[in-house]
């Protein structure tokens, strides 16, 4: 089976989980809300939070044509990650000369994934935690790690606040509603994975999906016996 037709098939498997991942997600939200309400902060994070504070800091100070050249730069790099990851050729990159925008070409239709990625995966974060997770294996934990990590979960956040408004096409195509089920729980994910990384490394990743998974399914049936016991 040519690359061409295996794409055609991811693509096509990747639609039909759209509309459940997108319930999925927003049954997700109050877990990842009681989550935020739950997590025990230690002086671990005290670096994180101080971290993220200097991104906000750095905000102000840099100009804003370099800051919009990284966010162009960073959005176009990931739409070109998922298209990669969902075996799509990809032909081009572009940024505008102004800083305006830019855009990738790849061959084959696509999916909703590679269009909707740039507005929840943290890029530079994710690069980030590989990069901490390759340092340790060679050198012992510094509290300057921690701060690393959350002045680029700020940056995530300052960039997708950024992006989200309605002049961008890639909200439209993948419809509004399906934005507004999907990405505030994608969001909050990302973010908290971020701070479970900074205090457990990936195995703390892995058991704070799992956990939500978990947590999602109970708030589930919690919501289903109260309604059963109200009627």
């Amino acid at each position: 089976m040519g690359c061409c037709s295996m794409n055609k098939l991811i693509d096509r498997f990747i639609e039909l989980f759209k509309w459940p991942l997108a319930v999925y997600m927003l049954l997700s939200l109050p877990a990842c809300i009681q989550f935020i309400r739950a997590y025990r902060y230690s002086g671990a994070d005290v670096f994180l939070l101080a971290g993220f504070i200097f991104f906000f800091f750095c905000r102000t100070m840099m100009d804003s044509n370099m800051k919009q050249s990284m966010e162009v730069v960073a959005h176009e790099l990931t739409h070109t990650i998922f298209a990669m990851l969902t075996l799509h050729k990809v032909k081009s990159i572009r940024v505008n000369p102004d800083d305006s925008g830019g855009a990738m070409a790849f061959e084959g239709k696509g999916n909703w994934l590679i269009t909707i990625a740039p507005y929840f995966f943290p890029l530079f974060g994710v690069i980030v935690m590989l990069g901490i997770t390759v340092y340790l294996r060679v050198a012992p934990a510094t509290n300057l790690l921690g701060g690393i990590l959350g002045f680029f979960i700020g940056y995530h956040l300052d960039t997708v606040a950024s992006q989200i408004h309605d002049k961008q096409t890639d909200l439209t195509d993948v419809s509004y509603k399906f934005c507004v089920m999907f990405l505030p729980a994608a969001n909050l994910m990302a973010i908290e994975s971020m701070l479970v990384f900074n205090r457990w490394g990936w195995k703390g990743v892995w058991h704070y999906f799992s956990s939500m998974h978990d947590k999602t399914i109970y708030n589930l049936h919690y919501a289903y016996n109260f309604i059963l016991s109200v009627f």
